[in-house]
Order: C-alpha cells, then structure tokens, then sequence
C-alpha cells in the first residue's frame, strides 16, 4: 500500500470518525502529527523490512506488524485503532504491560472488524460470530493478557484511560489466510478472486471509494436460465437464489444497510461492468453450501469527471450508479 494511497484512507476514517464522537478528543495539530509521523513510519517498514515499535495515538490506524505503545498524557475517554492488512491475511493482536485501572471505568476493548459511524463491518448478516463474541474486553478477562485473531483483514481496539502515564502494549501481526471472506480494500483500483468452497456464509469485498467494478468471471453451482439477455440478467432479482453475487452501493461500511445495485446468478465468462459513484462499493457474493462459488473482478477509481450527478431528494439514488 503507498503512502499516498494510506494518507487518504486514514483521513477517510479520521473524517467517519469524527461523526461516531472520537475525533473530537483529539487535537488537529496532534492527529496531523500522528498521520505524518505514521506515514514515514510505515513508508521505513516498507523499504527496511524491520520490526516497528512506536507510540500508539488515541485515533491511529495500523497497516503493519510492530509493537505499538499507548501512554496517556491526559485523561483519553475515547480512543480507538484501526487496523488493516492484505485482502489475503487476518490479525492477530496482543495485549501487554497493561496498567490500567478497571475499576475506575478504564477499558479496553479488542473487536473483530470495524466500526464506523456505528455501523460495523463485517454486518452482521455477513459474520459468522454472533456480535457479542466479536469483542475481546480486557477487563473481563480471566487472563493476565488478551488475545484476539480476526477472522478477516481489518480489526479494531477501543480504549478509555483516565489516569496520566497509564497505558498498554499493543503487538500485531498479519497471518496468511488461504480463504478471504469479508474484505476491506486499501486501494482504490486492483483485482481480487474471492472462492467460498462448499460453505454457507457471505463473503463480501468492500472499496471505500467510488469505483467502475469489472465483473471477469462468475463460477456458480447453480445456473438460471440462458434465454435471458445478459441485460436482463444483470438487473434480475437472485435473491430467491442460494448462490449469487450482487454489488452493492452506500455510504457507510454495513453491507446489510447499503444499496443494492445489480445482482447475478448465473455463470459469466465475460465482463459485466459497472460505475458506482459511492463512498463505499461492494462485491458481495452469497453461497448457500452446496457448491464452490467463485467470483473474479477488476476496479478502478472514477475519475471526477466520471462521478454521476446525483438527483436532489432521492432516495433511491443517494449515491448514484451507472
């Protein structure tokens, strides 16, 4: 991931955050000095190949292995880390020389996914865990420590400390993982193969930009009809279909709450293509077990000029498609 490419999506998640209440702890000279500070950082790690150890800040975002320290200088009431990795891999975080004082409302909270804006990704629909086993809380942990391992490419820690000089040491690190299911990108514009092979469960890949989405190959057990025009398919209803993939539009990060734009449930060879002009674009692709289910696709950032005009007052077209 460039640097470039790291700076807008941490400035995209710093401006989301902001509207869920936790950027407003955090000072703009601090967070500019921590975007800075994180970009050289990991723009060493990717040139040096070293293990990073720096400070942890109240709002951060963590795209690679290291140790990562928190001291608070001040009572911090509402911080948070987001942490991502390579479509193909999951974290694993730990925590370590804590010293915080539970009983006096400090926490600290390990979450398997993201939230923003009081959403959360994986939704709900799409995770295997049910919701309350998607959070590791350290205060309620028998252990002297806490672990977590997500079960997709982003995670997330939550923490409140009121006393100066507490803190924590946060260590993360990226496992490979052979089936990607529920995936957030950290580019713009690539390609991505997403296989769910004879399980029951979604698998959906999130771009948080508005994006043109090439669909190259779509392998499906189950087939409908080939009399219908490839027009037609694109725009037919699969959701009486156990086996389909649809692309969905919104502007948020929970794939149940977002739009549906197009939906497939037929094998394609071929290009099926599409603009959506949203803040978040999704390849969602719904298996029901019986099969292996394969999806291929291409994206692409729009350029400006590409962006559609969206129509005042409609719902329907809150973030629009072409």
């Amino acid at each position: 991931m460039s640097v470039a490419l790291r700076a807008q999506l941490f400035l995209f998640l710093i401006s989301l955050s902001s509207r869920m209440g936790i950027s407003r702890y955090i000072e703009d000279n601090e967070a500019a000095d921590g975007l800075y500070s994180l970009l050289s950082l990991d723009q060493k790690r990717e040139s040096d190949d070293f293990i990073v150890r720096r400070p942890l800040r109240c709002l951060d975002m963590l795209a690679t292995d290291g140790y990562f320290t928190f001291v608070a200088s001040q009572p911090q009431l509402a911080c948070a880390a987001f942490i991502i990795a390579e479509p193909s891999e999951v974290i694993s975080l730990e925590l370590s020389d804590v010293n915080i004082d539970c009983s006096a409302g400090d926490f600290i909270k390990m979450f398997d996914g993201w939230v923003l804006k009081g959403e959360k990704f994986p939704s709900r629909q799409d995770h295997q865990l049910p919701l309350n086993q998607r959070y590791t809380d350290y205060c309620s942990s028998a252990a002297p420590g806490a672990t977590s391992r997500s079960s997709q490419n982003v995670a997330m820690i939550f923490f409140r400390i009121h006393s100066p000089d507490s803190g924590f040491t946060l260590t993360v690190k990226k496992l490979h993982n052979p089936f990607p299911c529920n995936i957030m990108s950290q580019s713009p514009e690539g390609s991505f193969t997403m296989v769910i092979p004879h399980q029951r469960r979604n698998c959906s890949f999130s771009i948080i930009y508005p994006v043109e989405i090439r669909l190259t190959d779509l392998s499906l057990g189950q087939a409908i009809s080939n009399e219908l025009s490839p027009q037609k398919q694109v725009w037919t209803d699969c959701s009486g279909s156990g086996d389909y993939v649809e692309m969905l539009g919104g502007n948020g990060v929970d794939t149940s709450m977002m739009f549906p734009i197009a939906d497939l449930c037929f094998s394609l060879s071929g290009l099926a293509q599409m603009k959506i002009g949203c803040d978040n674009s999704v390849v969602r692709l719904v298996s029901s077990g019986n099969y292996i289910n394969r999806v291929s696709f291409q994206y692409r950032l729009l350029e400006q000029r590409e962006l559609p005009k969206t129509r005042e007052n409609a719902l329907d077209n809150f973030c629009s498609v072409e």
